[in-house]
């Protein structure tokens, strides 16, 4: 047994990406004592959009955390390009970022440590036992366990939380380019067969990320698929390697069994379409700190599904669009001649608003799509 960790922990956090450093910074907050380990070598890169939506810097900002200016790139709405359909919308409030995703990383571990949260790096769980959480080296004691070990969950194996269906999942490969003055909008470019978006995250750096449910689909062979975006940037400086990730949407039917509660993608996850990934572990994190700090982890299980329901939603009705190319049009026709219907569904996108309003906005944009 490893002699610092000889008393029990409150909380042990296994997975040391987003999701997981939030958790421990929330439940510092909440006064718990808290471990976490992670065999990688921080800061952790992974391949995503690296786009944090007004509701993800809201949640960040929630969690008692800045991100600083000096590491991310502000932007303001969301465009749509399909063919030469275009359509954007500005957030109705409050500012996006983007930010690579290992900068955000070391903010989040700059305030971990600062929480007093105890990071085992480079030090792997090997599994589970009663009263906590084996390591190579031993035992580490704890009352609560936490999987936040990503899509691939070994602690929702281990606690026999696995869904019974099986997940949809598609393939995102993503690289850097060195382009100045790029709008500050987020873009979505639509084809049969895939998206890209671009999301700008340093005044002269932005970051395409390519998804389709095509694992063998990667950007150079992509962007013949979108001649107006690879025209823009044909003559820019590649500055990271392509990098692939499985992007899944995936709900479970419990997200905790007796002390061992997933958060993160390891709880469920929506398409990477939304754009919605880090926002919903930051609730997801805040919620759950809350939980624990009060022994009620069936009150995480309601509000976790609650939390998911949306981005699921929005989920759902994008990949309609990707998948059924007379009805994207016939969107994007809407979208052009009434920016006020792009505005409502993007302020829905974002959690602005209330239920009543995401029916009516619905219900809105279904008509004029059948009288389009």
């Amino acid at each position: 047994m490893p002699s610092h960790f000889e008393n029990p922990v409150d909380v042990f956090v296994i997975g040391g990406g987003p999701a997981g450093l939030a958790t421990a910074i929330a439940a510092r907050r909440r006064g718990l004592s808290v471990v976490i380990a992670d065999g990688a070598t921080p800061p952790i890169d992974k391949p995503c959009g690296e786009g944090l939506m007004p509701d993800g810097v809201s949640a960040l900002r929630d969690l008692g955390i800045t991100i600083p200016a000096s590491a991310c790139h502000p932007f303001r709405g969301i465009r749509f390009f399909n063919g030469k359909q275009t359509a954007e919308a500005t957030f109705p409030r409050g500012a996006a970022s983007g930010i690579r995703r290992t900068a955000l990383h070391q903010v989040l571990i700059e305030h971990a440590a600062a929480a007093g949260v105890s990071m085992l790096w480079q030090t792997s769980v090997v599994g589970l036992h009663p009263d906590g959480v084996l390591l190579a080296a031993g035992l580490v004691p704890a009352r609560w366990i936490v999987g936040a070990d990503g899509s691939n969950s070994r602690v929702r194996r281990w606690a026999g939380l696995e869904p019974r269906q099986k997940s949809r999942t598609r393939f995102g490969f993503r690289r850097h380019y060195r382009v100045a003055d790029w709008p500050s909008f987020i873009e979505l470019h639509w084809a049969d067969n895939s998206q890209i978006y671009v999301t700008p995250v340093g005044h002269d750096e932005v970051c395409l990320t390519l998804v389709s449910a095509d694992p063998h689909l990667r950007l150079d062979e992509a962007l013949d698929d979108f001649p107006e975006l690879a025209s823009r940037i044909c003559h820019a400086r590649v500055t990271s390697s392509e990098r692939g990730a499985i992007t899944a949407s995936r709900t479970l039917p419990r997200v905790y069994r007796g002390n061992i509660v997933l958060v993160g993608d390891a709880s469920g996850s929506v398409d990477a379409i939304t754009g919605e990934g880090l926002c919903m572990s930051f609730r997801q994190s805040a919620l759950l700190a809350d939980c624990l700090a009060h022994d009620d982890l069936a009150r995480y299980q309601s509000e976790h599904r609650r939390l998911l329901r949306r981005p699921a939603m929005m989920s759902r009705l994008m990949l309609a669009m990707g998948r059924h190319p007379r009805l994207r049009s016939r969107a994007m026709q809407v979208f052009e001649s009434s920016p006020r219907s792009f505005a409502r569904m993007l302020a829905m996108h974002v959690g602005d608003g209330c239920t009543r309003n995401y029916i009516a906005s619905g219900i809105s944009l279904g008509w004029r799509l059948l009288t389009a």
